[in-house]
């Protein structure tokens, strides 16, 4: 029996997705700026597909620009608003433990002449809205911090951050990278108070390829992608109807039900860490934030044998973000963790599939590995 425990990275399609998908590829195909019958029929379906996620986000529809992915939509939002706004200033506000799409965002900024101020974060891995309010300067013109982190699962309070902002009269933009906190944390776009928000299907079981931006109303960006008029004409490009099709199916699917599914999750978590903590006195558990993400690490191991003699029983976690494809976690080491957590930690991502089966299997899997596997010499 196969165990998949690295959702954080990526999940399973529904087969409400699935079928959405394949429905658009072999019925519906048309293009949806085409003005025959199938054309129209696909339009219905983009414009149906942008209200559902619109709703469960807390948007207008006019509000909501699908996009290739959540990096894609970081880079847009991150970019295009410190160009948008920099007649504030050129000073950027960040944290050293954001995704790689972040991250590098600012690095290109930095590169144009931006002055970026990396934020430290809480020992979870959190922002708090403290360091937010000593980095903030009057040309700050942007700030960008993700709601749940990648790694730690930490949850970053971004609706105080807003007022916070608000309450100082900053003219800073802010954009809020939630593709790990959509539907596993509750928030509405309309009391959250960022001006931008990242989204990402594939992290709630629709395909990969498909993501989503609010843009705040009144707020004017910059076209990313120039050519033809799709997405209000500020990102080019034919629609991807499959994907878009089955990301409103699959928000259809899990948004009911958040609430559930939510509760469902941290349940696990707690018999997770209840079960190893019971046989494996040393295993350091990271505090837990969103429901769907645990940092566990057994200090003195290397997380990479750790994977591999998991991945032999056919259980499947990671060591940290998927993107940096097993390199060191900068997550972790902006925290302050010592090198032997660090060296021996891995990600277990759940799902609203994870079942107590799998945790179970997992945990007997870990206590194995800890008895078998020699740690490393110090």
């Amino acid at each position: 029996m196969s165990v998949y425990l690295d959702n954080a990275a990526t999940t399973r399609v529904c087969p409400e997705a699935a079928q959405a998908a394949l429905k658009i590829m072999t019925d519906d195909y048309g293009n949806p700026s085409s003005t025959h019958t199938l054309g129209r029929r696909a339009k219905a379906v983009l414009d149906t597909s942008r209200a559902v996620i619109a709703g469960a986000l807390g948007c207008g529809r006019d509000e909501l620009f699908f996009t290739s992915c959540g990096s894609e939509s970081d880079n847009w939002a991150i970019i295009c608003g410190a160009h948008a706004n920099r007649r504030v200033g050129r000073h950027v506000i960040t944290s050293a433990v954001e995704h790689d799409a972040v991250r590098k965002a600012f690095d290109r900024l930095e590169a144009e002449g931006y002055e970026v101020t990396r934020l430290a974060p809480e020992p979870d891995g959190s922002v708090s809205v403290r360091a937010v309010t000593d980095a903030l300067r009057a040309d700050t013109a942007l700030i960008s911090l993700m709601l749940v982190n990648n790694e730690t699962g930490a949850v970053t309070d971004i609706a105080a951050v807003a007022r916070e902002l608000k309450k100082r009269s900053s003219r800073a933009l802010l954009h809020c990278d939630a593709v790990q906190g959509f539907l596993k944390v509750p928030f509405k776009a309309r009391t959250f108070g960022a001006d931008m928000i990242s989204i990402s299907g594939h992290k709630i079981h629709a395909p990969k390829g498909i993501g989503a931006l609010y843009i705040r109303k009144g707020l004017r960006l910059p076209q990313f992608i120039v050519g033809g008029s799709q997405e209000s004409g500020l990102r080019a490009g034919t629609e991807a109807m499959p994907q878009i099709a089955a990301f409103a199916e699959a928000v259809n699917a899990a948004a009911p039900h958040m609430a559930e599914y939510t509760a469902r999750m941290r349940a696990l978590q707690r018999r997770c860490a209840e079960a190893l903590a019971a046989e494996l006195p040393d295993v350091r558990i990271l505090p837990l934030g969103a429901p769907h993400i645990m940092g566990i690490a057994l200090p003195g191991y290397k997380s990479e044998v750790i994977m591999n003699f998991l991945e032999a029983k056919e259980i499947y976690v990671s060591k940290s973000s998927a993107c940096k494809k097993g390199a060191r976690s900068h997550v972790l080491e902006a925290i302050g963790l010592p090198n032997d957590v660090i060296d021996g930690s891995i990600r277990v991502g759940l799902s609203r599939f994870t079942t107590e089966e799998d945790i179970d299997l997992f945990c007997s899997a870990l206590i194995e590995a800890h008895g078998r596997l020699f740690t490393v010499l110090r």
